[in-house]
């Protein structure tokens, strides 16, 4: 069964763009990963500091190698530089 991400994140002011750009650079070497089945990243349209990704994984095994890649890692040493919180990261299974 498919694992669901929920991945929120919220910009510092003034840091918007900057997460917006390392968030979106992610994108296609995350794609590439053999576990990832969706990986796309939405923009509140109210609040456009809010940046959320919808994720879908095969396995929670291929998820637990995504957070290990070095290019999400390196995203991850740049929360506290970038973003207002700490990501909001929920995990789900697809019912209907």
């Amino acid at each position: 069964m498919a694992l669901t991400v929920i991945a929120k994140f919220v910009a510092k002011a003034g840091k918007e763009e900057h997460l917006r750009t390392e968030l979106l650079a992610r994108i296609d070497p995350t794609r590439s990963e053999p576990g990832c089945i969706i990986y796309d990243l939405h923009q509140d349209i109210d609040n456009p500091a809010v940046l959320v990704f919808l994720e879908s994984w095969k396995s929670r095994k291929d998820l637990e190698e995504h957070l290990q890649m070095p290019y999400l890692q390196s995203l991850l040493g740049m929360v506290d530089e970038l973003c207002a919180e700490p990501p909001e990261i929920r995990l789900a299974n697809q019912i209907g």
